[in-house]
């Protein structure tokens, strides 16, 4: 092992993963998006805002900006617009976060079980995780049109453990922001955040380690000790 970290209490069987700033640079279009979104308002996008929005459920963080700033808008209105200018913006910006192909590589060549959990819609998450290519790889993706809640409610790690048929402890998370990590510890899994240049300065209260990138030597020792249940 390179590096050291918190033993696992259980032996690791599955990985669930965040989307937005784990697995794809999305978070770098949001923040045009949000940029963009307030300006034809006269509104500004501030950092504050922007971190109090990353990682909830998406209509919830939309709501969080309308009050926010006291906006007229609707909420489903602001999401169909801010869907538009998504991927208007999108262009080349949306890559693979590092380490990705390298990870992935590993882990399905070991047959260990993985899905996403993320706070986007279906319809996005679907087109994202084809666009940086992995949708193929994922046994399931867990968006918010799947949950009641959201996190940081644990909600939707517990299904994913549940979809993966394991004990919660049993579940590496790999998660980049503040709220995602809660909703992971609280669930019970391992949870190992990785902060995309947006996140560096969230609180990852809880989570057993913070990682450099899924390139950290720690990320990858720990996925070598996955063993899926036979």
């Amino acid at each position: 092992m390179s590096q050291s970290f918190p033993p696992p209490e259980q032996p690791l069987r599955a990985i669930a993963f965040d989307m937005d700033g784990v697995l794809a640079s999305s978070e770098d279009v949001y923040l045009r998006v949000g940029t963009e979104t307030l300006r034809r308002r006269g509104k500004p996008f501030e950092d504050a805002l922007r971190h109090k929005m990353m990682g909830l459920p998406t209509m919830v963080a939309l709501q969080t900006m309308i009050d926010w700033h006291g906006l007229d808008d609707l909420v489903d209105d602001l999401a169909k617009e801010s869907e538009v200018t998504f991927w208007e913006l999108a262009g080349d910006e949306l890559k693979p976060m590092p380490g990705v192909a390298e990870l992935f590589e590993r882990i399905v060549a070991d047959e260990i079980p993985r899905g996403v959990v993320t706070s986007g819609a279906r319809s996005y998450a679907e087109r994202i995780l084809t666009a940086v290519g992995v949708r193929q790889h994922m046994a399931f993706v867990i968006t918010a049109d799947d949950v009641r809640i959201g996190k940081p409610d644990p909600e939707p790690y517990l299904m994913a453990a549940d979809r993966h048929g394991v004990e919660p402890g049993q579940m590496l998370v790999l998660e980049d922001s503040a709220n995602g990590c809660r909703a992971a510890v609280a669930a019970g899994a391992y949870t190992v955040a990785v902060p995309s240049p947006h996140t560096h300065d969230h609180d990852f209260s809880g989570a057993k380690f913070v990682a450099n990138t899924l390139e950290d030597p720690r990320v990858v020792d720990l996925v070598g000790l996955i063993s899926p249940a036979g």
